[in-house]
């Protein structure tokens, strides 16, 4: 039952970003002759310099992104992003989208922002419709480079192609829509709160405990810690607080914890995601 659930949500997600980033297409990029970058944006510059239709090079671009991402991400993702691309060919080739402006920079933006959102989208339901991270996650553990270093190369290439066969003026605003579909993947997998990490070390680490639960509505962990200095270089056991929140209560919970324990060591990190617990807040009792 569990399972059924799962899919089903993953198939609604991947369907609204099918036709979302077909809304990006094909109500502002291709009119206009814009890209962006990736897998996506290969496909649109051919279809700007060619007469290929773009849902025949969707799947073509795709094809080594896919025969890649079995070898490294296991059946279950490829079987889905071929099910998400095909969708989205079907999607470009036989469903009617109006072409909303032809204002350059309205153009750029809302482009991107809708294509940006059907990525996102495809994500979150277990699979792309833009192969250029799976490239990039199998360059960077052969190469020893970051996944953003491949993209960032893979991109530049991709607008330099532009420059030379569009224009400098169409490639620019093409940079302008890669940058709010990037955002707006972030937007979609991350979510509209950041959360943090916080690791509390303090000598009045149960007062701290309490605070956080009761004053903050959040979960708390304890472990055990040894401090590792001292004039005589002594060893002293102590528990360390750890908790998540989001960025929001940040500023309150700092100036909680300055009320009980202002020499208290506070390290905060930020967390793309998280799951269960007590993330959403639960209703305090007054």
């Amino acid at each position: 039952m569990l399972t059924t659930k799962r899919y089903l949500k993953d198939f609604l997600l991947i369907t609204l970003g099918i036709f979302s980033a077909s809304f990006g297409f094909k109500g502002f990029l291709l009119t206009n002759n814009f890209i962006d970058g990736g897998a996506t944006g290969i496909s649109l510059l051919i279809a700007s310099v060619t007469d290929i239709p773009l849902y025949y090079l969707i799947i073509l671009v795709n094809i080594p992104f896919i025969i890649l991402a079995y070898k490294i991400l296991g059946k279950t993702f490829v079987v889905k992003t071929i099910l998400a691309i095909l969708g989205l060919a079907l999607c470009l080739a036989l469903v009617s989208f109006p072409d909303v402006t032809k204002d350059n920079l309205l153009v750029a933006v809302f482009g991107g922002f809708f294509l940006g959102i059907g990525i996102g989208l495809s994500v979150r339901g277990g699979a792309v419709i833009d192969g250029t991270e799976v490239l990039a996650i199998y360059l960077s553990r052969k190469l020893g480079t970051t996944i953003g270093d491949i993209i960032l190369i893979i991109n530049v290439l991709i607008f330099s192609a532009a420059v030379y066969f569009l224009s400098v003026e169409i490639a620019l605003y093409s940079m302008i829509t890669y940058l709010v579909a990037s955002k707006a993947v972030d937007f979609i997998i991350e979510g509209i709160e950041e959360y943090i990490g916080v690791t509390i070390i303090s000598a009045h680490n149960d007062a701290i405990r309490q605070m956080i639960l009761d004053k903050m509505g959040r979960g708390v962990t304890l472990y055990n810690g040894r401090r590792g200095f001292g004039k005589k270089g002594e060893a002293q056991d102590f528990e360390i607080v750890y908790s998540v929140v989001t960025r929001l209560e940040l500023n309150k919970l700092n100036t909680e914890i300055e009320k009980i324990d202002p020499n208290a060591f506070v390290i905060m990190s930020s967390i793309k995601d998280t799951k269960g617990g007590m993330i959403k807040k639960r209703p305090l009792k007054h």
